[in-house]
């Protein structure tokens, strides 16, 4: 390498080297303006154990230190979205370095469907605070299921307001509601198998055996002459409580698994359980069910049969009403069952906490078997104002409605 001579001048650096040195001191010292204005608390430097966050407050360093070893996402935003602060939970969630998450806009993770759900809460969340869930976009085009809570935040020294967010990963949440859900199911088709069991035991054997008795009885009852008196007025009242006992027993057989929904369809066992509710009763039921071309899938036949049993059953126990609507149509891809009433009614929200906690069992069973294929069910209630009760199940595009 040749040195310049003794008192000769130094050769000028190139043009392109003093501008990137001109470059780099103007950053540092908007780095350092804004340190000194308050506009940053924390630096994210990149070394070789990856992004680290720098805190530049004493007083908040125990708090960074919390906010970056807890598992879920922590973000503070300015009012127009803008990521003012970012853990690296948060970052691993949406797969980013997270130098490239800070100074970024929170809308890039979100769809525009959430981008217009979330507008409104963060404009609320500047006075109590909110949460949404949405589908978070991650930078190698997953989508991961959160939970975002939205909580107003001090200034700071800021001049302009910030929110801050926690993030919940829902990813274990969700497949344990899938879960749940297949258990429910299966749950579900255990105790119908078991009910279909015991149902034919007792039409098959218990029904038999009893009229067997009450043919005796009757036989019993002809071979006592007036002269027996007595005995042939007990053998007469004997066999009346034993054609009663026959019917009652078939009657729950029929209710356990009937028999005509598998031969004849929702629409004829729906009008057999209202017409049976109605005659045992003294509540009047209107039933107005729109035929289908096609047979619905058997679980969503007995889904819908058993709701409507659990309906009228809290209707027979806790509505005192007087008049009961059934309707079964189809709209669209769905089919709607509906239940009302003219009863008492109650507070939907409280119920199940109440003194009639089997209603409120009741209605749980109604919901999970209407999630179980895929439906869902919403309950309207008031005091003194009935009961409105609708289950949603969608079908297959070849089901239409008759007509």
């Amino acid at each position: 390498m040749k040195t310049p001579r003794h008192g000769s001048p130094p050769r000028p650096a190139p043009a392109h080297e003093v501008a990137e040195l001109r470059a780099r001191l103007a950053d540092a010292e908007e780095t350092v303006r804004a340190i000194r204005s308050g506009e940053v608390d924390a630096v994210v430097v990149a070394g070789k154990q990856g992004p680290q966050v720098f805190t530049l407050k004493d007083a908040a360093h125990a708090y960074r230190m919390l906010i970056e070893s807890m598992n879920e996402g922590a973000l503070t935003l300015t009012a127009d979205k803008m990521i003012l602060y970012a853990n690296q939970c948060f970052a691993r969630m949406v797969k980013c370095p997270l130098e490239q998450v800070i100074g970024s806009s929170f809308r890039r993770f979100l769809s525009v469907e959430d981008r217009a759900t979330l507008r409104p809460l963060m404009k609320r969340a500047a006075k109590s605070g909110s949460k949404i869930q949405v589908l978070l976009h991650a930078g190698d085009g997953s989508r991961l299921p959160a939970q975002i809570s939205i909580r107003p935040l001090a200034k700071h020294g800021l001049n302009h307001a910030t929110i801050g967010m926690v993030v919940t990963d829902l990813t274990e949440a969700r497949r344990t509601e899938e879960l749940l859900r297949a258990l429910t199911h299966r749950v579900v088709q255990v105790q119908e198998a078991e009910r279909g069991r015991v149902a034919v035991e007792l039409h098959d054997n218990i029904t038999q055996l009893l009229c067997g008795i009450l043919f005796r009885s009757q036989a019993l009852a002809d071979s006592l002459s007036a002269r027996d008196g007595p005995a042939k007025g007990e053998a007469i009242k004997l066999r009346k409580l034993l054609g009663t006992t026959a019917e009652e027993v078939e009657r729950i057989s029929r209710n356990l698994r009937p028999s005509v929904l598998d031969h004849l369809g929702l629409v004829e066992v729906l009008r057999d359980t209202s017409t049976e509710f109605a005659d045992r009763t003294g509540v009047s039921v209107k039933l107005a069910c729109v035929e289908l071309t096609a047979r619905l899938p058997a679980d969503t036949e007995l889904t819908l049969y058993r709701i409507l049993q659990e309906a009228l059953k809290n209707v027979e126990k806790h509505a005192r009403a007087r008049h009961v609507s059934v309707s079964l149509i189809q709209k669209g891809a769905f089919v709607l069952l509906a239940v009302n009433d003219d009863g008492v009614g109650f507070d939907p929200d409280r119920h199940p906490a109440g003194r009639k906690r089997k209603g409120g069992l009741g209605l749980l069973s109604m919901r999970e078997r209407a999630t179980s294929v895929g439906g869902a069910l919403t309950v309207k209630s008031a005091r003194r104002a009935g009961t409105d009760v609708e289950v949603r199940i969608p079908v297959a595009p070849n089901v239409a409605p008759a007509g």
